[in-house]
Parts: structure tokens; sequence; C-alpha cells
């Protein structure tokens, strides 16, 4: 069964902790917090203090993805904050072993993503060293965005990769996951969703959405 993973990009900041609390009652598997600079994507949103103040409101695993420049500067904040996955792309990673390294000494769990037009041999030296791959469905920088058809296929080229190399990370999806593309990567091999506004969202609720989102993988 694969994993469900609100991103808090989409929910009501006037009332974040509430939401967070109502995604962990309605099935959550973890929650995903999304941190842009304006450089890496054109977006802006939110730091170690955001991290902070969810950490307050649910027992669930946080995953922090960095779409951030220099993010091996700010890994250890974010773990301090309370992060259990910090995630960092590869693109913006030039000593990528060592900054997972550095997240594995912190006592973290370390993901590298990378973006759809980003070749997956750029993950094939690292796939043995990680907790999770990330393959970006959308280009990063904003939420709400159309799945990108054409990753299905990428997709289970990294799991096949991933099975190749017979390493153990998770496959990760993010963008435009809904109860129509959901069982499409599930299918073609990944392992973890993460869901932004087909969760917060829906007009049913948060809970309603989860468990659509459930049931439509099986």
């Amino acid at each position: 069964m694969a994993l469900i993973v609100p991103s808090i990009l989409s929910a009501d900041f006037a009332r974040l902790g509430q939401q967070v609390e109502e995604a962990q009652a309605g099935g959550a598997d973890r929650i995903q917090i999304d941190v842009m600079d304006g450089r890496f994507v054109p977006n802006i949103t939110v730091g170690p203090l955001v991290v902070e103040a969810v950490r307050r409101h649910t027992s669930l695993p946080l995953e922090a993805h960095l779409m951030i420049v220099e993010p091996e500067r700010y890994v250890e904040d974010f773990a301090r904050a309370g992060a259990d996955i910090i995630i960092v792309h590869q693109e913006v990673s030039p000593n990528l072993h060592r900054t997972v390294q550095r997240i594995h000494a912190l006592g973290k769990r370390a993901g590298v993503a990378i973006n759809p037009a980003t070749p997956l041999a750029a993950l094939q030296e690292i796939l043995g060293d990680i907790d999770l791959a990330l393959c970006m469905t959308v280009n990063p920088g904003f939420g709400g965005q159309n799945f990108i058809a054409s990753m299905v296929s990428k997709i289970e080229r990294l799991r096949a990769m991933i099975q190749q190399h017979s390493a153990t990370c998770d496959l990760e999806v993010d963008g435009g996951i809904s109860v129509e593309t959901a069982p499409l990567v599930t299918r073609a091999g990944a392992n973890v969703l993460v869901a932004g506004s087909s969760v917060y969202g829906a007009a049913g609720g948060v809970a309603s959405a989860i468990a659509a989102l459930h049931s439509a993988i099986g």
C-alpha cells in the first residue's frame, strides 16, 4: 500500500495547525513541508519556524522538501526544527553525497529529488545512499499544477533502476496527484504520493480526500 503525504503548500495557513491535525486524523501517513526560496523555484514559502509549528500539531513524520539553492547550509536547521526526512534537489547539490551524509549524521532520513527534465542518470550514483528518491511530476514552485503525463514512464524507469541497484529507497512522486493520477503512478512503481490541492482543496474536506486517494490506489 502506497503512503499518502499531504503537502501543506495548499493548506489554509490561517489555521495551519488544525489542517495538519485534520490530515493526521484523516489517515495521512506523513506531512510534507515545501520550502521554496524564490531562486531555485519562482516562489517563496516557509522555513524552519513553520516546521517547528507543524511539529507541535502532529506525531506523524515530517518531510522537509528543500527547493532551495545551497540546501547543505540549512539541513541542520530543519533537522533541529523537527523534520524527520530532509529532501534536497540534485540540481543544486554539487556535493550531493556529502549533503546526504550530513543529513544521516543528524539522525534523519535523506531524500534526493529531481525535476521533470532532469535525467534519471543524475540519481544513479546516489541511490544506494538515500532513503527516498523523489520524482517531480510537475515543475516545482507552485501548487495546483497539472500532472505531466510523460513522467509515468520515468517513474517506471526509476523503479527499474532502484531494483537493478538493489536499493531500498522509497520512490516518491510529487505534483498533480489526484484520484485520477494516483493509480497511474502507483502502477508505475511509486510507493509514496505527495498530494496538495487534491487534499486541501477538496470540497468534501481533508479526511474524505485522503480516503478517496487511498481507495483509488487500492
